[in-house]
């Protein structure tokens, strides 16, 4: 059953590589993976968005009991985690068996994916490949509206 008090971002990296799903990690734990020490329990990523990888995705999703997560339905929202229901919206905010994964299409001041992966940095992460957006691309995001934490100094309020 889905927990958004649960965060285990090494089930949700580990689930991801074996159904080979190809991504980048952006947000706080892709900016940790870079040396700044923000907290967060959100796992946010930007998949490629063809149709092999939609059903990686979708696959991925189901393994780990993806829910619509709700502030008012923390455990979540059943939906059919299908690769042409998950191209009905450009931002998933999702709570899973691991915890709260937020899947941006294409974060605000990128074009998505194939955007990200140009200047991505490789981490060897769980025995994984993980492959984090920049942090020029975190914070150019970040400035440009995306909700999601980013490192320090990118929020006006800061």
């Amino acid at each position: 059953m889905p927990d958004s008090s649960v965060f285990n971002p090494e089930k949700i990296i580990r689930t991801l590589a074996t159904h080979q799903v190809r991504y980048v990690l952006i947000g706080a734990l892709a900016a940790r993976l870079q040396g700044f020490s923000r907290h967060t329990s959100v796992a946010d990523i930007t998949p490629a968005a063809d149709q092999k990888n939609l059903e990686n995705l979708a696959v991925a999703l189901r393994d780990l009991q993806a829910k619509v997560f709700t502030d008012n339905l923390p455990q979540g929202l059943a939906f059919e985690c299908t690769a042409e229901n998950l191209k009905q919206a450009d931002l998933w905010n999702l709570v899973t068996s691991a915890g709260r994964i937020d899947i941006a299409f294409k974060p605000a001041g990128t074009m998505g994916y194939k955007e990200l992966i140009k200047n991505a940095v490789k981490f060897e992460v769980f025995g994984n490949t993980v492959l984090a957006a920049s942090l020029e691309d975190i914070i150019k995001s970040k400035k440009s509206g995306r909700p999601s934490p980013g490192p320090p100094g990118c929020d006006s309020a800061e």
